[in-house]
């Protein structure tokens, strides 16, 4: 039983069945002159069916609505018929998601591209709630002097009370000057900006503000060195240094204590090393020491994970893991037991993630105070670490359990004087550690501990100058209320976050909007597309423009309802827009028409019976043509095979073989015109035709009015632009003429050339004639005699084109130098071949021998003295010798002058030379030859070949390559190949790429590592890598090869790389030019 086939079920019917039908009701109106309302529904398509369920529009249906919208999951990229989450994007940056959560929530800092180090310095300032009031104690004419502090300021104020989540540090980083797109240390922007804020800060008149630098971050030391024999300490010893952050080192160290215990340990000074003491007169063994004096509020610690490796010059940071305590006890390392309270808290971590030193991210885990909740700063996002610095649920931290029972202090105070409910582990007799919460981590670079206080009634009072500079106090409290900022940052941040709240209620509005204006205009075409439709012939309809309906349908705010475009020129509906236009229901075009205006209005009933008829009268008429061109078609053929006896007509045999190949049509195109164009002369008559494509045929009377009346219809503003030329038409005579001037000349110049050919039968053939010692010859350029073998072998249409070499009176003129009067060319070198002597050939370069005869026609034809020629005489070296002249010589191998057989024919073995008169001008031959070399040598960008050799043998075709003619216009793969010997490559490279370079280059595209490439040019081997490839003489389109010596192990080529960048990169600049290293007046 075979399968039923399937395959014409519901198969539209194909477009040319439409075609005919249209065709068959215009002939039918042709004949009958009148209009059915059958032919309305057939030339008009009403008679289709109102389909449903089609993927796409029927354009050629104007009764089909699919299509317009999307199915019910569907979507489209514009229009209202969005994805409404495209709609809310294109709305622009969503301002909620900037809305900080709270007030007691910290907000974040805008990274503008790698300031990622400064925000998290930044953080830990404004973080640390006595640093922050006191500088924001600052008189506001200090401020307004001072830009550094004035930003600040301004960026305090906004992370304090900013409704939104993050800030935005550019006016702060501007003001500093700062590289916002270079990752710079945060250890030492911290310093400098300290720095620079201390000399700020001391034009303030409030204490607080001028010393909070100091009285937070300083502390002092000295270094002590102590003598072993008298136990008296150096003079420098009794100087104390201040420091704000103490630089530990890490490496080889797994905890802070160990850290500590080294940066304190005592070193001894003996043997080279030994110490001269003022008070022994000698030099004696010592023991030195750094000593802590006093710890200040906030003690920062800076871990030294980045070491300088002196065999690579470079830094790299150490990523082992180091511990650090949540409480720290200093009691025991300061040299002065006065300072009792030095318990620590910790407050701060400034993380460092990445391997690289000059890249990777900085982020901050911070303490809040208030709360003694942990915050992770990664930039404009802010993150809840709840107690821990890591995180409630992070494995990043490890701590040891209390052997003893914690002491619970009463309300103990931090370092900014706050009160806080901390437990405290109970500290060990020794002064150590060891109880408390230890903290592990591979990436922590810098540790702030805050000193704790235990002062419970301790409030600090920090004295603000207001508008009128009258002194007003405010407390020690870290509420985040607004008012607690001076009135000057209050107003500023009063207005930018009212700013904010109406730039999130403007865009609340727009979105609403928006989303309710697309769901109220889906509702409207929904609706009046299901009424769109027209359900029977008797029911009154609309015509309306498809383009305007898809308009209606897609955009939010469609046009002015238009049909024009489907308008006649008698404003009725035009039959051939029938593919661009709908029929609509009467009900729904007047709920268009009433709510988008326009129009105009075209009911059923206003077809346009003029422009059917006129359509009839083209079909009928194009029929016609139709006909009569199949017809003439038969002629031109006629014409074209040469057949045809009655013609009577010319026209131009290349414009009527064109036209016989051409499509015929319903009526005449603009290729149609002008068929004798090409044999009309610029007088307006018949070209002869003997001139360049003025070939012609004659064609019947019949044809020709054919084609003529294609012409006018085509250009009927040009009635010249067809003549017509009858078989009487004679040539015209002034272009005969100067074709008949054309004639001759050539057969004159035909004959000169034919006559030169004679004379020079050798020369002109290209062919090497036997030279004999001691006969005379003369020397002319390679390149004059290649131009005047073209310009006298040239024969057609070149005879005339071809260029005419120059006078030899001037080409030996530019033979000689100016300086020394001798030749400026070298003759070409001698060969041997089949017991004669001959001269190698060259098309372009060098002197070629001529013999006498031919050195006499020469001036004859080309117009030079023959005493002026240059002269050639072949002698034996030693010959010229003795008669004192120097001569060009040329080298024939002994193994060629051998193979001379008989003894009249066997030629002296002794070297051969080419005598010149005028000698050769060494001088200035070789100063021409060294500077064309080096303009070869100084090219840019251009190809060499490298071939990988695999076998021990090395193809001969390798090792003689000659130089390349290079061709700078020719396409060259770069991609590697394989050949028989091995693969082969070509490499972009200019005259100062250097061996190193290159052979990276091989090592990217053939894979050999760079120590294991043996180079050679031919048989010379490549050394070094420093030399450049024109040190090497090295040219565009070299061959080079290359072995693999297997010596060392394969590695990745990237490696090679990242170390080659790390050597040519340039000194770090650090923060040079900025404000931070500038000097500051004070």
């Amino acid at each position: 039983m075979n399968r039923p086939t399937t395959r014409s079920k519901n198969k539209k019917p194909k477009p040319s069945d439409d075609v005919d039908k249209i065709s068959d009701t215009l002939r039918k109106i042709h004949a009958s002159g009148e209009i059915t309302q059958d032919d309305i529904n057939q030339l008009y398509n009403i008679g289709k069916p109102v389909c449903q369920g089609c993927r796409v529009n029927a354009k050629d249906n104007p009764n089909c609505f699919c299509g317009l919208i999307p199915s019910p999951n569907g979507s489209r990229k514009s229009g209202i018929w969005q994805k409404m989450s495209d709609v809310i994007q294109s709305l622009g940056p969503d301002p909620f998601k900037e809305l900080r959560a709270s007030l007691d929530s910290p907000a974040g800092l805008t990274n503008l591209g790698a300031t990622c180090y400064a925000n998290s310095i930044l953080q830990c300032l404004y973080m640390n709630a006595t640093f922050r009031r006191g500088f924001l104690s600052i008189e506001v004419d200090v401020l307004r002097k001072q830009p550094v502090l004035d930003q600040l300021a301004r960026l305090f104020a906004q992370l304090h009370a900013s409704k939104r989540a993050f800030v935005d540090s550019a006016p702060f980083i501007k003001t500093l000057e700062l590289d916002n797109g270079v990752q710079q240390d945060s250890h030492e922007f911290l310093t400098l900006l300290l720095s620079l804020l201390e000399r700020c800060l001391s034009n303030s008149r409030s204490v607080v503000a001028r010393t909070i630098v100091q009285d937070l971050f300083r502390g002092s030391v000295s270094h002590v060195t102590t003598c072993s024999r008298c136990g008296k300490d150096s003079e420098a010893s009794s100087k104390i240094e201040d420091f704000y952050e103490l630089e530990l080192n890490v490496l080889g160290l797994k905890s802070l204590d160990e850290s500590l215990n080294d940066y304190l340990r005592v070193e001894q000074l003996n043997g080279e090393n030994q110490y001269f003491c003022e008070s022994c007169g000698a030099r004696v063994d010592a023991s030195r020491s750094i000593k802590l004096r006093t710890l200040p509020r906030v003690l920062n610690i800076q871990l030294k994970r980045y070491v300088f490796l002196p065999k690579t010059t470079t830094k790299k940071k150490i990523t082992s893991a180091f511990s650090f305590p949540r409480e720290l006890d200093m009691r025991k390392r300061l040299c002065d037991p006065a300072q009792a309270d030095l318990i620590y808290d910790l407050s701060a971590i400034l993380i460092h993630k990445g391997t690289a030193v000059n890249s990777g991210h900085y982020i901050a885990h911070i303490r809040d105070e208030k709360a003694g909740q942990w915050w992770e700063f990664d930039d404009e996002h802010v993150s809840n670490l709840g107690d821990h610095p890591f995180g409630e649920d992070s494995s990043g931290y490890k701590s040891k359990p209390s052997q003893k029972e914690p002491l619970r202090h009463s309300s103990p105070v931090s370092a900014a004087g706050d009160a806080t409910d901390d437990v405290l582990p109970h500290l060990a007799e020794n002064g150590d550690s060891e109880h408390s919460e230890i903290f592990s981590s591979a990436d922590a670079y810098m540790l702030m501990y805050n000193l704790r206080q235990t002062n419970t009634h301790l409030q600090k009072t920090f004295t603000v100058l207001d508008a009128n500079n009258i002194e007003t106090e405010h407390t020690n409290s870290t509420s985040n209320d607004i008012t607690s900022l001076p009135f000057y940052l209050r107003d500023e941040v009063d207005e930018l976050n009212a700013s904010y709240v109406e730039a999130c209620h403007q865009y609340k509005l727009q979105k609403e909007t928006t989303l309710h204006l697309m769901e109220e205009r889906r509702q409207e075409v929904r609706l009046i597309l299901s009424e769109a439709p027209v359900q029977s012939f008797e029911e009154p309809f609309y015509w309306i423009s498809a383009n305007w309906l898809r308009l209606w349908v897609d955009n939010i705010m469609p046009p002015v309802l238009d049909n024009t475009l489907i308008q006649c020129s008698h404003g009725k509906v035009h039959m051939a827009e029938v593919g661009s236009m709908k029929r609509l229901s009467a009900c729904a075009w007047v709920k268009l028409f009433s709510k988008y205006g326009g129009g105009p209005a075209l009911a059923n009933d206003d077809y346009c019976v003029d422009c059917l008829k006129e359509a009839a009268n083209r079909l009928v008429c194009a029929d016609s043509y139709r006909d009569r061109r199949k017809t003439m078609k038969e002629l031109a053929d006629y014409a074209l095979s040469g057949n045809c006896s009655d013609g009577t007509y010319y026209v131009s045999k290349a414009w009527l073989q064109q036209w016989v190949k051409r499509k015929i049509t319903d009526a005449p195109s603009e290729a149609d015109a002008g068929p004798t164009a090409s044999i009309r002369c610029p007088h307006g008559q018949l070209m002869p035709e003997q001139a360049a494509g003025a070939r012609r045929l004659l064609v019947p009377e019949n044809l020709w009015l054919f084609f003529y009346e294609d012409a006018l219809t085509v250009n009927p503003d040009d009635p010249l632009g067809c003549p017509s030329f009858h078989i009487s038409s004679e040539q015209c005579c002034q272009c005969s003429e100067k074709i008949s001037e054309v004639a001759c000349l050539e057969d004159s110049l035909r004959a000169v050339k034919n006559k030169q050919r004679e004379n020079h039968e050798k020369l002109a053939a290209g062919k090497s004639f036997p030279i004999l010692p001691y006969h005379k010859y003369y020397l002319l350029p390679s390149v004059w005699l290649t131009t005047w073998r073209n310009y006298v072998n040239a024969s057609g249409k070149n005879t005339l084109s071809c260029n005419e070499p120059e006078s030899l009176d001037s080409v030996i003129d530019k033979l000689t130098c100016a300086k020394h009067l001798r030749l400026l060319e070298r003759p070409l070198d001698l060969v041997h071949k089949r017991g004669a002597i001959f001269q190698k050939v060259s098309l372009t370069d060098g002197l070629t021998i001529i013999t006498s005869s031919d050195w006499k026609c020469f001036c004859e034809e080309w117009g030079c003295s023959e005493n002026k020629g240059i002269s050639a005489i072949i002698e034996h070296d030693n010959d010229a010798q003795d008669k004192g002249m120097c001569g060009k010589e040329s080298l024939i191998g002994n193994e060629q002058l051998g193979s001379i057989d008989g003894s009249n024919n066997r030629l002296d073995e002794r070297r051969l030379v080419i005598r010149t008169s005028p000698e050769v001008c060494e001088e200035c031959v070789g100063e021409r030859a060294s500077s064309e070399l080096m303009q070869r040598l100084n090219y840019c960008n251009e190809d060499i070949y490298v071939t990988f050799v695999h076998g021990k043998e090395v193809p001969k075709s390798i090792l003689e390559a000659p130089e390349a003619a290079f061709d700078p216009g020719r396409r060259i793969s770069k991609r590697s190949r394989r050949t028989n010997y091995g693969s082969a490559v070509n490499l972009k490279v200019s005259g100062s790429t250097s061996i190193y370079q290159l052979k990276m280059m091989i090592w990217e595209s053939l894979g050999v590592v760079k120590e294991n490439q043996i180079i050679h040019k031919g048989h010379t081997k490549i050394e070094g890598e420093s030399s450049t490839l024109a040190d090497l003489n090295i040219f565009p389109g070299d061959t080079l090869w290359v072995r693999d010596s297997k010596i060392h192990e394969h590695r990745d080529i990237a490696d090679e790389i990242s170390i080659q960048k790390m050597d040519v990169e340039h000194a770090e600049e650090g923060f040079r030019g900025t404000l931070l290293t500038t000097d500051f007046p004070s």
